[in-house]
């Protein structure tokens, strides 16, 4: 599931930083001592990683030189060839990774078995299965992928069954449209690239049951995906439709959406018009108030939720209808119906309008207008719906000549064609009220279209006549005792309840729920997709469906696989495949020859990873009860609607005829943010090429675009500036990562220099999971650093000639109460951090933790081990090696993962105030039951109170347990010994 817009996002980097200014602490960790140069801004990528980059300096395993991991950015000067660096691992990651890879996949680890103990509880944790693309995996691939890794690993270890499997949503354009410009059949390209993405999968340690691994494309998967669409065909829910595509005719072939730029073809320039022609369409609409209610149940993010509710977009209004008057004024039988949500204005329509491929247009534009409107028409029919409706865009239309009744005043108004209104929507014509209604006063007052105020604000304020008034109110100039209408001195309520009453019962209208959703579009005219079973008779056109007995029907083998010109699908040229009999009558048939889209195979595959094995059934009703739904459902928010919108709905559908059991597929579902790439810093040039500042560029009319390199760049205040000319200001930016920019990390690259732990690690120390980031290679040096450290805590420095010793250094000491209490914080804190997906701060208590460590004598083996089990899920190359180290001959992934013990979270001792002769000169910190003595005595060595307390003599003391120590120096003895 793939996109592909470009996210932009400023990015201010902090300063270089003091080393000297920051020192490791537990409290320092959370507080870096001196942030002055920090520079907070909305950007939570930018607070999260300065914190990090802060917190790694403290922690002193932050190397701010390069790393030989670079992205390609485009127009970055080449650099001074340098050296070769001889990296020095901080540990063996590159023995210990492939070795514990291999381990795992011969002996199926993480392999669900088709049996599982049902008494037991169980976790479904999915990820938005990837489009394989020929580009593979970038860093940002895997953030995602990690946090489910995570999750999955923590809930095998609490004892649950878990189903975390992986898979392939295939069929796509881009391995047709290579498959077109090099003849490479799209099959053979998708699987090296799922080769490609699964190699780099294992690369990163992932525990994905790969005995469960589907592919969209195979015909024992879409096998299914067709069967669910004979079910819709069955119930009505699928159906055949002329609509509007995006048509090409110099490449003689339809366009998906994304194909189109500005009415061109994004491949060679070409115009593209929309013109009409048949096509399946999904009735999801008879599903739309379902889609609504049972949003209210799921554990999903709220702006997710209000996206799905506002592309449902339900509304209630009511249906009116307006008749056609001839040239001489008089009602005709032709009536446009139009739907509005707000009938209390409807004294105040002044005009009409409909789409440019309104169905009646024909039959009402006057002669004179005919050309007129049908140029625009034609205009129109090149745009897409985007661009038709965007809100900014100047409004456009012409006047069909023709005019209506207003049914409520009577009086004559103008029927006029504008592309802001859509044929698909509603009825395709709308009422304009130019008072009330900003896009029809926009295009009321270019036309010199009357304005009419029908309704004033309940506050009595003034309305202001340059802008329209879209709130409720007092309904104005709203009565027409002929036909028994007054809706003066109503709110708009009332007005429209009693609009609504007066029309249905006049036969003028009814009251109407409407929907923004449109039925789903279900074909693509291409080649790699799934067939659709269906045939068509001949002699008839009768279409029949393909027998289920008869499934899957599979793609027929062909060698061309460009458009055919005509508008037929790719399929056409498969004669004999296309040619067939319809087995009921005998009669010849011809096979629908397009194909479904990608969204198909992706509505449902999260049933298929429950039984994928199963050729008798979509999936078994028994395993479907016990996997279902699925808990918690990982991916980009760009998938907010479409796919999750599908899914629901072709759900629904199965809960309908009983192959589910659940009424929603996914119970909880958590967007991860996104990387962004490196910050490029961007400078301008005027024509003459001299640097011009950022902030003055505006004023050159044309100047040109220069990236820099960061090391011809420092910070000067807030701005980052050219190193040699600094008041050259610059723009630092952060774009999300792409081909086209040059911008992408490759996690192969990464992998080689620090291992797989690392980038895992780094992914999610980054800052918060569900925000956007800026990746930053040399930030990866830090939790590098981090487990290389944890390593010699276990097993010790390297030896003298570079490798590490069999064996660790732990002992078989009981751990003292000291060592306890920090690994019981530990457990705590990185228990709760996974259950709540803040993984950044369960690095950071680990981080806490192993600091702790290095200042003991001794580490005690059942200390160590609890922190290992801590540590598996996310770095669980180095914990499986650590585990095996400590003498465990299995591994470590359904070790039980550690419980906190409350008795060590208790804080066991306090902050007691001190104070000598009733003024409180400083504290100290004693053990809670303290004794009066003990405390004294604490007292009476801490450096700053000491020298109040030191040879005076002391009248009294006054100690209130756990709350004061009060000294009281006898003065007067002081005085007379001081004579003496």
């Amino acid at each position: 599931m793939a996109i592909t817009h470009t996210t932009l996002q400023p990015f201010p980097l902090s300063p270089p930083l003091n080393h000297n200014a920051f020192h490791f602490s537990s409290r320092n960790l959370l507080f870096p001592r001196k942030l002055k140069h920090a520079h907070v801004t909305k950007s939570p990528s930018f607070a999260s990683i300065l914190y990090k980059k802060h917190t790694l300096l403290s922690y002193g395993c932050f190397d701010t030189s390069r790393s030989r991991i670079r992205s390609s950015v485009s127009g970055v000067q080449e650099e001074p060839k340098q050296k070769p660096v001889v990296v020095k691992r901080a540990y063996p990651f590159d023995e210990i990774e492939p070795k514990w890879q291999r381990y795992w996949e011969e002996n199926r680890i993480f392999r669900t078995p088709d049996d599982v103990d049902t008494s037991k509880p169980k976790y479904y944790v999915l990820d938005m299965f990837p489009y394989p693309s020929g580009a593979g995996l970038h860093v940002g691939h895997p953030l995602g992928y990690t946090a489910t890794d995570i999750l999955a690993r923590f809930k095998r270890m609490q004892g649950y069954n878990v189903l975390h499997p992986m898979g392939w949503d295939a069929f796509g354009l881009p391995a047709e449209q290579y498959a077109i410009e090099t003849g490479t059949h799209p099959k053979l390209t998708t699987l090296r690239n799922i080769n490609r993405f699964r190699s780099q999968l294992k690369s990163l340690g992932f525990s994905y049951d790969w005995d469960r691994e589907i592919s969209t494309i195979e015909p024992d998967y879409y096998k299914w995906t067709q069967w669910i669409f004979l079910q819709l065909l069955k119930r009505g829910l699928a159906y055949q439709a002329e609509v509007p595509v995006n048509w090409c005719p110099a490449l003689g072939t339809v366009l998906a959406n994304e194909e189109v730029v500005d009415g061109v073809s994004e491949r060679g320039g070409h115009p593209v018009i929309r013109k009409p022609m048949r096509q399946w369409m999904l009735k999801i609409t008879a599903y739309a108030d379902r889609l609504l209610e049972d949003l209210d149940e799921l554990d999903w993010p709220e702006s997710i939720k209000e996206m799905q509710r506002n592309w449902i977009g339900r509304s209630e209004g009511a249906e009116v209808e307006f008749f056609v008057l001839d040239s001489d004024g008089r009602e005709t039988n032709m009536k446009i119906t139009v739907y509005t949500t707000r009938p209390d204005t409807i004294f105040g329509a002044t005009y009409l309008v409909v789409a440019p491929e309104y169905t009646l247009l024909s039959s009402i534009v006057s002669t004179e207008h005919r050309e007129c409107v049908e140029e625009y028409q034609d205009i129109a029919s090149r745009k897409s719906d985007l661009e038709r409706t965007e809100l900014q865009k100047e409004k456009t239309g012409v006047f069909s000549g023709c005019y209506a009744k207003n049914p409520t005043s009577g009086e004559p108004i103008p029927i006029w064609v504008a592309d802001y209104v859509l044929g698909s929507y509603g009825t395709g014509a709308i009422m304009a009220v130019p008072a009330h209604d900003a896009r029809d006063h926009e295009f009321a007052s270019k036309f010199n279209i009357p304005i009419k105020w029908v309704v004033t604000p309940n506050n009595g304020s003034c309305i202001e006549s340059e802008k329209a008034y879209s709130g409720e109110g007092i309904i104005i100039n709203s009565s027409n005792m002929e036909v028994g209408l007054d809706i003066n001195d109503l709110s708009s309520k009332e007005a429209a309840y009693k609009v609504i009453e007066w029309a249905e019962k006049t036969g003028k209208g009814k009251k109407k729920v409407n929907y923004k959703l449109r039925d789903w579009l279900f074909a693509r005219q291409r080649y790699w997709g799934e067939p659709i079973p269906v045939i068509f008779l001949e002699d008839s056109g009768e279409s029949i469906p393909v027998l289920e007995t008869e499934l899957p029907l599979t793609l027929p083998e062909l060698d061309d696989f460009t458009p055919s010109g005509t508008g037929e699908p790719p399929l056409s040229k498969a004669v004999s495949w296309v040619k067939t009999i319809d087995p009921s009558s005998g009669k010849p048939a011809m096979r629908e020859t397009n194909t479904m889209p990608q969204w198909a195979g992706s509505c449902w595959y999260y049933l298929r990873f429950m039984d994928p094995k199963n050729s008798n059934a979509l999936v078994d009703k028994a395993k479907e009860k016990y996997w279902s739904p699925v808990d918690v459902y990982v991916g980009g928010a760009e998938h907010a609607v479409l796919h999750l919108l599908y899914s629901r709905f072709w759900h629904k559908v199965l809960y309908d005829i009983g192959v589910v059991s659940t009424k929603e597929p996914f119970k909880c579902v958590i967007n991860q943010g996104i990387i962004l790439g490196e910050v490029q810093f961007t400078a301008y040039k005027d024509t003459d090429g001299n640097y011009v500042s950022a902030d003055s560029a505006d004023e050159l009319g044309e100047y040109i675009q220069e990236i820099i390199p960061e090391e011809r760049v420092v910070k000067s205040g807030e701005f980052y500036v050219l190193k040699d000319n600094q008041n050259i200001r610059l723009i630092a930016r952060a774009h999300k990562m792409s081909k086209s920019r040059g911008n992408v990390v490759n996690p192969d690259d990464v992998i080689s220099e620090y291992g797989a732990d690392s980038l895992r690690l780094y992914e999610m120390f980054m800052g918060p999971f569900r925000d956007s980031k800026t990746w930053n290679t040399s930030g990866i040096e830090g939790v590098h650093r981090f487990l290389g450290r944890t390593w010699r805590l276990i097993v010790g420095s390297p030896l003298h000639h570079g490798a590490f010793g069999d064996g660790t250094l732990v002992t078989d000491e009981e751990p003292t109460t000291e060592q306890l209490r920090a690994l019981h914080k530990c457990i705590a804190k990185v228990t709760e951090e996974i259950e709540g997906t803040r993984f950044n701060t369960g690095i950071s208590a680990m981080m806490e933790f192993v600091n702790a460590a290095y200042k003991w004598d001794k580490h005690p083996k059942a200390i160590i081990e609890a922190f290992v089990l801590l540590l598996s899920p996310y770095a669980p190359h180095m914990a499986e090696e650590l585990w095996s180290r400590l003498g465990h001959p299995d591994s470590i992934a359904y070790e039980a993962f550690p419980k906190a013990d409350l008795a060590y979270l208790k804080e066991s001792t306090i902050v007691l105030p001190v104070q000598i002769n009733g003024k409180t000169r400083g504290t100290i910190e004693v053990e809670k039951g303290c004794s009066e003595e003990d405390a004294f005595t604490l007292a009476s060595q801490d450096e700053k109170l000491s020298k109040y307390l030191d040879g005076k003599p002391i009248k009294k003391r006054i100690f209130v347990p756990g709350k004061i120590l009060n000294v009281i120096l006898d003065r007067q003895t002081a005085k007379a010994g001081s004579v003496q």
